[in-house]
């Protein structure tokens, strides 16, 4: 079993350590919220009204060592964006909905001939129209930044703010809780035939 670093403090549990980590366990989807969650909350126009959005890389690495190991990750945006379409189709995500504040609706919409519970998902969010979603998943995380009342319904909250290395916090944490970490970070490690 993959055992936690001791030095590893991506998160602050609101629920007893173990039963989250039992939680993650399960998780075969990671659901993420955009403002907040993967930028950081600010909004940002151009002199030709285009909304600009600046994504994280350690985020980016994340998602795409989850996704290498079977997890799969949707995101689902209240706004539409150029950018975020972009960044979806680079990290090979195609579960997505924008535009979309009654993200319930979105997510069981996405999730239409799928085989995932929603005991199986994860998500993480920052405000008010992440709250449906949280309570009905089987692992919510909160940002630190993020509204109290989604504090009050995350299992957990990350260390790292939104657009700032939170969504890698719970990739590498969910990694690790079905014991993948190795594996996902072998091809970076291991040094396979160098001499």
């Amino acid at each position: 079993m993959t055992q936690f670093p001791e030095t590893f403090e991506p998160l602050r549990f609101y629920q007893q350590a173990d039963s989250v980590k039992q939680s993650a366990a399960k998780v075969r989807l990671l659901v993420l919220d955009v403002d907040g969650v993967l930028t950081d909350g600010q909004l940002y126009f151009s002199e030709h009204g285009e909304s600009l959005k600046a994504f994280n890389t350690l985020d980016g690495q994340g998602i795409k060592s989850l996704q290498k190991q079977g997890i799969q990750v949707c995101i689902i945006s209240g706004r539409q964006s150029a950018a975020l379409t972009l960044r979806a189709q680079a990290l090979g995500i195609y579960l997505i909905a924008q535009g979309r504040e009654d993200k319930m609706t979105a997510l069981l919409e996405l999730l239409a001939g799928q085989s995932i519970e929603l005991s199986e998902i994860a998500y993480i969010g920052d405000d008010l129209p992440d709250l449906l979603v949280m309570r009905h998943i089987g692992l919510p995380f909160a940002v630190p930044d993020a509204h109290f009342e989604v504090h009050r319904i995350a299992h957990a909250c990350t260390t790292r703010r939104g657009g700032h290395g939170a969504v890698r916090d719970v990739c590498d944490f969910l990694l690790i809780s079905q014991q993948r970490y190795q594996a996902a970070i072998s091809c970076y490690t291991d040094s396979g035939s160098i001499t």
